[in-house]
């Protein structure tokens, strides 16, 4: 949320055309996620799994301090690689008047050392969530993302309103929170033996199958979700990119809501997994996708269809919502299955099943990319946006068959019909009735009340709707 708050004021102090050169930052890094290599979410993985045997408190201290090492050697040489390539990206590809040239290439060259020192948070990440220490990281993130996005907005405000400044401030902010992080990993880790973490080969040789389809899964991952980026911010000027980017960023919103969901449930999947108790996988499974489906869905489709009201008032800036709205509906849609999609996928990754995903992605880049690559040079963001529907509407029709098919047999239905339908049918039919109710010509201060009181309504039928909550009402509320 607090990554949302702040975007207008880093519109206001930047201009559009700065903040889009956020958006090539973030759009590096995703790309460079390739370099992960899997490695975080073994790190997650693994050490869920060790915590349910005893005697692994040695291990689980030399494959962190392993990938540690590893990590930070990659995190270095993405660091150089972006501070050597700076004038190329300002020159010949970021889309500029002459005179911002000299500009973008020293934003770019901080990127390398904000790159640099952020890259090792994955990692640290990663393994505070195979621990189970939610709890503790969302803390320290949360903390953080205030300082980082707070921060931002005062440096901009009081020393200089430039975006060189705004990354100048993410050097030090990532810098803390890469070293305290660390800190929080190594403290929540076995005190083992007193005997000093080492790399070990072994511990890589061990988990590299994982490993490696967790490296092709992201790869063919980022050039699905990046490539419409990279083709946008050569072909768009830089203003209208930073619309897209805009429009992206609050469509990625969803992310917040399901990565908590994800990080809480994906080390008890692995748990219950290697104790091989599927009874209770499935309760579980179900549970968590009933509870992303009753919150994400009310979200979603009351951003999608006010979208250009949200904006309005979100932003105060009408010429912004009319550039954006568009585009930010349709980016929903296909973000919103992307969604839904997060739990079947972390069941896959609990069992080690990662050749799934891997195919469905590399099917996807052969038929998708020349569709995305000509629907993006010839509609701009909206052929992108559809493009981006398109893929996730394959991934809802034909991943969950194939999975169920190996995984929690028979649980397909349940999962298309009571885990998503219901919430998701409650809740369009809701908003549909809002949206073609709705005041024309309402006032800012309307528009607001009656968007609020409708995602309230979502949230109420979508929470009745489910089967835990109706439990959780009849025992403590209606006893």
């Amino acid at each position: 949320m607090i990554s949302l708050v702040f975007v207008p004021l880093y519109i206001k102090f930047l201009g559009i055309e700065a903040y889009g050169l956020i958006g090539i930052y973030l759009s590096l890094v995703a790309l460079l996620s390739v370099l992960d290599m899997g490695l975080s979410a073994t790190l997650s993985r693994e050490l869920a799994r060790l915590s349910a045997s005893p005697d692994t408190e040695r291990e689980a201290r030399n494959l962190v301090r392993t990938m540690e090492l590893i990590y930070w050697g990659i995190g270095i040489a993405i660091g150089a690689v972006i501070y050597l390539l700076a004038s190329p990206i300002a020159r010949y590809w970021v889309n500029v008047q002459p005179s911002s040239v000299a500009t973008v290439e020293e934003a770019v060259t901080i990127m390398g050392f904000v790159a640099a020192l952020e890259w090792p948070v994955a990692l640290y990440t990663g393994g505070l969530m195979g621990l189970q220490r939610q709890v503790s990281l969302n803390a320290v993130r949360a903390g953080m993302a205030t300082v980082q996005s707070g921060g931002a907005v005062l440096i901009l405000w009081l020393v200089s309103p430039t975006i060189t400044a705004y990354f100048k401030w993410q050097i030090l902010v990532s810098a803390v929170q890469t070293l305290f992080l660390g800190i929080c990993l190594w403290s929540a880790l076995p005190a083992g033996t007193g005997e000093k973490s080492a790399f070990r080969k072994e511990l890589l040789l061990k988990n590299w199958k994982f490993a490696a389809g967790m490296t092709g899964i992201s790869v063919l991952v980022t050039v699905l979700t990046q490539l419409d980026k990279v083709i946008l911010s050569r072909l768009l000027t830089l203003e209208m990119f930073g619309y897209y980017v805009l429009a992206f960023s609050v469509a990625g919103a969803l992310t917040h809501i399901v990565n908590p969901i994800f990080s809480a449930l994906f080390p008890r999947f692995s748990q219950l997994v290697a104790e091989m108790k599927e009874a209770e996988l499935s309760v579980l499974y179900h549970k968590g996708c009933r509870l992303l489906s009753a919150v994400v869905v009310p979200v979603a489709i009351t951003l999608a269809l006010f979208s250009k009201e949200i904006l309005t008032i979100w932003m105060g800036d009408s010429l912004t919502a009319n550039h954006t709205h568009t585009l930010l509906s349709l980016i929903l849609v296909g973000t919103t299955l992307n969604s839904v999609m997060t739990l079947p996928y972390t069941l896959q990754l609990a069992y080690g099943w990662t050749n799934l995903s891997f195919w469905k992605n590399l099917v996807a880049v052969v038929l998708l990319v020349p569709s995305l690559i000509w629907m993006t040079a010839r509609y701009g963001g909206t052929g992108a946006a559809i493009v981006w529907i398109l893929l996730n509407a394959g991934y809802f029709l034909v991943e969950i068959p194939l999975m169920h098919s190996r995984l929690l047999k028979k649980e397909m239905w349940r999962w298309y019909f009571v885990d998503v339908g219901l919430p998701l049918a409650g809740a369009a039919c809701i908003g549909m009735f809002s949206r073609i109710a709705m005041p024309e010509n309402s006032s800012d201060q309307v528009a607001f009340y009656w968007i609020l009181s409708t995602i309230a309504t979502m949230f109420l039928l979508s929470a009745a709707s489910l089967p835990d909550a109706r439990e959780w009402l009849r025992r403590y509320v209606l006893k």
